[in-house]
């Protein structure tokens, strides 16, 4: 919520190793199945996979690997308890009370969920237990109290009919969620759709199963039906593109890369043609003007990019800042950067912990290597930190240019590219030359700067003076190729929703 940034900013910055003998997690590893009409279930196949303790790269454990049979299982399941069973009978005042128990139990384990989030994920445990579990708790009440405000409307028709509409539950929702954000993201799909009547065949990230999976069987403590919400884990190419293209699921939302996303789409289109919402990738600018406090600009610049290691779809990894401050705004990032904590996320006051898997590590040295081979000015960073896990050194170039890689590409890494620019025209215009638009920052201290940026910038969201700041009701998405619909807040409600015109003749009317 909108706490986020100024919790991490408390955070230690005491010096951290990371190859020192990994904690041991705080929790057991209970669920590692599919979760199919309320039970948890082998795969069809029998097959498994190991999911990775990013830290080591050890196995934390095997879980079922589902395929296109599971989501035909899952699919039948959720159709049967959309068509026959309760959830969507119900009253939604006795939908909002299972979602609020369900809130109940994810407060009451919320160091169990963190820990299996930092132990799959490798997100420092102070912020998924902190942050990240109260956000989703938050999210679940909202849309708990948003399940029996749901209504139509009447309007006033040319002649004598009565009109009005009503907003039905959509029916079978598919919904593939990233590794990045894994408990948030399942709390942005499943809080709407629930709340609206649906039942959903949800698939986890093949990096990240394990909370997604606990928190569902939490949903089912509440007192959720079976066959409401059935959690699949499973690879994209199997399992993910089985639920993208079955022809028995009404509507999908997608969260990942806009190249996944593209794929997903003609997926949908070319089965049913099914309505599909899409949270993709950015390449968000964080433009200091030259009236900027420096020192707070640098601050929030570095949580921008750094936060969650730079694995957030939204980070601020095109930092423009006005040439008349550059210099001294280059010197304090780097400086902030070498005092960035690296290491166990499981350490009190760890800031950074290691990225996700060992593709994703591999992909931001390489293109750190690019920046280098490029031209730019490597001011720190640029290697690994440690011997074993997949820990990367806070790395900050200077002198980018917007035709470098490292200024266009979406890296999902701990590398701060700074650009300079001269005026707000020009600042415009580069920041909107991307095929991205999710979001972006804007420090200064001028209101009329702030208008003129805040309309002028082709993005979702455009946080003034502030990053990363979320809100259960604070809207979400992009422009352009970051996506379309939003997340989060009354507008994700309408995807879970159909509207129906109703329409009847009125005899002998007192009124029109």
């Amino acid at each position: 919520n909108a706490g986020l940034s100024r919790a991490v900013y408390r955070y230690s910055t005491a010096a951290a190793a990371a190859n020192e003998d990994p904690v041991s997690p705080p929790v057991k590893v209970n669920y590692t199945q599919l979760l199919i009409n309320g039970q948890f279930v082998d795969s069809i196949s029998g097959k498994t996979f190991p999911t990775l303790d990013p830290r080591t790269g050890d196995v934390i454990a095997h879980v079922a690997e589902g395929d296109a049979e599971d989501i035909n299982h899952a699919v039948s399941a959720a159709r049967e308890a959309f068509d026959e069973g309760p959830w969507p009978r119900m009253t939604a005042y006795e939908r909002s009370l299972i979602l609020l128990r369900f809130a109940d139990l994810l407060e009451k384990h919320n160091d169990e969920l963190a820990a299996l989030e930092t132990w799959d994920n490798g997100k420092p445990y102070e912020q998924a237990a902190k942050i990240e579990v109260p956000m989703l708790i938050r999210i679940m009440r909202y849309y708990a109290g948003w399940a029996d405000k749901i209504h139509g409307l009447t309007a006033q028709a040319d002649g004598a009919h009565h009109f009005h509409t009503l907003h039905e539950p959509i029916g079978v929702a598919g919904q593939i969620i990233p590794w990045n954000f894994p408990l948030l993201m399942f709390a942005w799909k499943i809080g709407p759709a629930l709340a609206c009547g649906n039942t959903v065949v949800l698939k986890t990230a093949e990096q990240t199963p394990l909370s997604a999976l606990y928190a569902s069987k939490l949903l089912h403590e509440a007192g959720l039906p079976d066959g409401v919400l059935n959690t699949i884990s499973g690879f994209g190419s199997t399992a993910g593109a089985a639920l993208a293209s079955h022809m028995d699921v009404d509507k999908l939302a997608f969260t990942g890369s806009t190249n996944t996303g593209k794929v997903v789409l003609q997926l949908a289109a070319r089965s049913n043609l099914k309505p599909v919402t899409l949270e993709l990738g950015g390449k968000s600018p964080f433009i200091v003007c030259k009236d900027a406090d420096v020192d707070k600009a640098v601050e929030l610049a570095h949580f921008a990019l750094f936060f969650n290691q730079g694995q957030c779809c939204c980070a601020g990894s095109r930092t423009f800042v006005h040439e008349s401050i550059y210099d001294e705004f280059v010197e304090k990032a780097k400086a902030l950067a070498m005092k960035r904590s690296v290491g166990d996320p499981f350490k009190v006051g760890i800031e950074q912990g290691p990225q996700i898997d060992s593709a994703q590590f591999e992909k931001i040295l390489k293109y750190i290597r690019s920046g280098t081979e490029g031209g730019a000015t490597l001011e720190t960073g640029g290697d690994r930190l440690g011997t074993k896990g997949y820990y990367i050194k806070p790395t900050v170039f200077s002198n980018v240019q917007d035709d470098m890689l490292i200024a266009k590409d979406e890296i999902f890494g701990p590398v701060q590219s700074i650009l300079k620019f001269k005026d707000i025209d020009e600042v415009v215009r580069r920041a909107n030359n991307t095929s991205y638009g999710l979001a972006a920052g804007v420090f200064t201290q001028d209101i009329d700067t702030a208008n003129t940026l805040t309309r002028a910038l082709r993005v979702g969201t455009v946080w003034i003076n502030c990053y990363d700041t979320f809100d259960a009701a604070i809207p979400f998405g992009g422009y352009k190729m970051s996506g379309h619909g939003r997340e989060k807040g009354i507008y994700s409600l309408s995807n879970y929703l159909q509207v129906k015109a109703v329409v009847t003749p009125l005899k002998n009317p007192a009124w029109l």
